[in-house]
């Protein structure tokens, strides 16, 4: 097998393909998850937070610490919409109900012990049933 179809095969395996098109929908969902959280979120932020206070440009000798916390902030903001939003308000719909699985057992009437449903006499007391 030559090199080009070694490479054609690697590339079209289903799972390069699946990582192919879950980094671009990952990279557009991300601009929205941005989009959502700069035109909604940091508003409502900045209503909570001093205008006077710039903490984002604090910095403790060389070190840029408003900056760090600032992305920090960013991080965990966006990471709560997104578990908001994927994880429990879709997570909500792709719930499937379950149907309660048929019973296995039974109840033995005279010693109250669990035996198979198919079964005519309990293996604990030996009594018809």
């Amino acid at each position: 097998m030559s090199l080009k179809d070694e490479f054609k095969a690697f590339i079209m395996k289903g799972n390069v393909v699946d990582l192919a098109i879950a980094v671009v929908v990952g990279g557009a969902f991300g601009k929205i998850v941005t989009a959502f959280v700069d035109g909604l979120v940091m508003p409502l932020v900045s209503y909570v937070l001093p205008a006077n206070i710039k903490w984002e440009e604090w910095v403790l000798g060389k070190f840029r610490i408003g900056s760090v916390l600032g992305a920090t902030i960013n991080f965990l903001i966006i990471a709560l919409v997104v578990f908001l939003v994927l994880v429990k308000f879709l997570g909500k719909f792709m719930k499937k109900e379950e149907a309660p699985a048929a019973p296995t057992t039974k109840e033995c009437p005279a010693c109250l012990e669990q035996v198979p449903l198919k079964a005519t006499r309990c293996k604990h007391c030996t009594s018809q049933l």
